[in-house]
């Protein structure tokens, strides 16, 4: 009888828990969607890939926006052009698909309003690391000073 009494109590602490953890993470504010509206009459003036994960757009007013793919999206990064399927109302935001010529569709997770694209010195200072200032001359593995 200790035994599933002290069950019980374990098992109903779990419970609290986990109920607890989805609460605070239900609480947890998302980023405010966003669109742009007439983006099949000239609202999206510019665009930059964000590799294959995303992609800045810029609409009329300069606003920028991060459209997040739901997955990678093939070919964006090296397109030249790019299509905006923003069916049915002609606003682009997350419902749309971003079309890229001999590859396909790319769904969206999310639109947010964006600062813009990083500046290409942002972009060149945040490749380079503390492991790659180093001189590499010598494989790591390689025991330094040993005779042979």
């Amino acid at each position: 009888m200790k035994k599933s009494f002290a069950s019980v109590i374990v098992g109903s602490g779990l419970a609290l828990c986990a109920s607890l953890s989805i609460a605070e993470t239900a609480a947890q504010p998302a980023a405010a969607q966003a669109s742009i509206p007439f983006a099949n009459h000239g609202g999206i003036l510019n665009w930059r890939a964000d590799r294959d994960q995303g992609l800045y757009v810029q609409d009329s007013r300069r606003q920028w926006y991060y459209a997040k793919f739901m997955g990678t999206c093939p070919g964006v990064n090296f397109s030249n052009g790019l299509g905006f399927n923003t069916e049915p109302m002609g606003t682009f935001d997350k419902w749309s698909t971003v079309v890229v010529p001999g590859e396909g569709s790319c769904f969206l997770q999310s639109v947010v309003a964006s600062d813009g694209p990083p500046s290409k010195k942002e972009v060149k200072t945040a490749k380079v690391t503390p492991t790659q200032t180093k001189s590499t001359d010598a494989p790591a593995s390689a025991p330094q000073g040993s005779a042979h």
